[in-house]
């Protein structure tokens, strides 16, 4: 009589189970294996712990062409590429300005197409004066280069009273640590040489403000309460716009003379230089523009 085979009971799932084991060993060995061989390549961009990245190499070529790929995300990177697509954001409307039935009603009264000599042009910006309080008396000047400035006196000054600050050794200290806490309470600052040093500290608030003392300017000068005296009197420093050939620059109120704009007006061109001018624009506060004939 043979050999009679008893099967165990769950004979079977165990030698289903001895398989899958079997399999994870294998995999596991793979893994330590790999480790071995992984070399670890920085990629610029990622975040925290993610810089330094283990990549499995097999060889030499994939060790070079993760090198590369690196490369390539630095170079990307400094030349401000992204390498992601950025997702696309929806686009804005562009918002369409809605003037009021009184502005389209004197804009009417304006030839456009036509040069008006200034004293007309003082006339007729009274009649499309929008504003109910003294509005400013502005010139959008068009110049033929860049970088040009300058200053003038105006006879009549702009209406503005103009606070002036002096900056000298005795009043250095004191006006630093105000600039420094966001205390600025003058509209043009006038310094002596001798303290540029110490006012260079605080550029970062003076600068964007475009109240840095410049030589350019005349507001560095070694006798700062004359040219404070000046700009109190009227005195306006003039420049082109930074990226454009545009000069904006007020010349009085409303409430001045038609004769007192004048001479402001005049004098304003004078010092710019008429063979500089391409186009000037007059306007107050609100108001449309009058192409001005020089």
């Amino acid at each position: 009589m043979g050999k009679i085979k008893v099967a165990s009971l769950g004979g079977e799932q165990e030698e289903e189970l001895r398989k899958k084991q079997k399999i994870r060993r294998e995999e596991k060995k793979k893994r330590e294996s790999a480790n071995r061989r992984t070399e670890k390549i920085h990629i610029s961009g990622m975040k925290g712990g993610e810089r330094v990245k283990a990549v499995g190499a097999e060889s030499e070529e994939e060790l070079n062409r993760l090198a590369k790929l690196a490369e390539e995300v630095e170079k990307d990177q400094a030349g401000g590429i992204r390498t992601e697509k950025p997702e696309e954001l929806p686009k804005k409307k562009a918002r369409i300005r809605v003037r009021s039935k009184r502005y389209k009603e004197v804009l009417m009264k304006i030839d456009h197409n036509k040069l008006y000599p200034i004293k007309e042009a003082l006339e007729l910006l009274r009649k499309i004066s929008l504003t109910k309080f003294d509005g400013s008396v502005e010139l959008h000047i068009n110049t033929t280069e860049k970088g040009l400035r300058g200053a003038a006196a105006l006879p009549h000054g702009t209406g503005k009273k103009v606070r002036v600050a002096i900056a000298d050794n005795d009043t250095i200290d004191k006006l630093v640590e105000d600039i420094e806490k966001g205390k600025i309470e003058f509209d043009a600052l006038v310094a002596h040489p001798s303290v540029m040093g110490k006012l260079a500290k605080v550029a970062r608030f003076l600068g964007p403000k475009g109240l840095m003392p410049n030589p350019k300017a005349g507001t560095i000068s070694p006798t700062p309460e004359k040219v404070a005296k000046k700009l109190e009197a009227g005195e306006v420093n003039w420049k082109t716009e930074s990226d454009f050939p545009i000069i904006h620059q007020v010349v009085g109120k409303l409430s001045f003379k038609d004769d007192q704009l004048e001479e402001n007006f005049k004098t304003l061109t004078k010092s710019i230089g008429e063979t500089k001018i391409k186009s000037i624009t007059l306007k107050s506060t609100m108001s449309p523009g009058i192409k001005i004939k020089l």
